[in-house]
């Protein structure tokens, strides 16, 4: 099952992301929790590319691509814009009082612990971030 939707990096169109996951959790029978962690991943980093990857006022497509064995789903994000590799992002400090924390992080950080696995890849001009999640059967 491969599934894809294009979208425009306004915050209106999350909703479009959320509809996308929850047909993909209705083809795919996806348990809600499972969907609501897909639906989160997605929120925060298409919302981390409509806020920083373009420069302000400028209109641009964002391609999400899904795809699914019946084991496994594998989520693609795809932007032309800044050159941003989530995996980088060093995880933050748990252990340290929110209100002390640097602003910012806890999106990258949430999708690296729901996700099984996220990479990054710079092609032809496009980020790519392909994240994979296993599913329990």
């Amino acid at each position: 099952m491969t599934k894809q939707i294009i979208i425009h990096n306004k915050l209106g169109e999350l909703a479009k992301v959320a509809t996308f996951i929850e047909e993909l959790g209705e083809e795919l029978g996806l348990d809600m929790e499972l969907q609501m962690n897909l639906n989160l991943v997605l929120e925060e980093m298409v919302s981390n590319v409509i806020y920083y990857a373009y420069p302000q006022n400028t209109e641009a497509d964002i391609e999400l691509m899904a795809e699914s064995d019946g084991q496994e789903i594998t989520l693609v994000l795809s932007d032309q814009g800044r050159e941003f590799d989530p995996t980088l992002k060093e995880d933050l400090d748990t252990d340290v009082n929110p209100a002390d924390r640097e602003i910012g992080g806890m999106g990258i950080f949430i999708v690296k612990n729901i996700m099984n696995q996220v990479t990054y890849q710079r092609l032809e001009g496009k980020n790519l971030v392909t994240m994979k999640k296993k599913l329990n059967s």
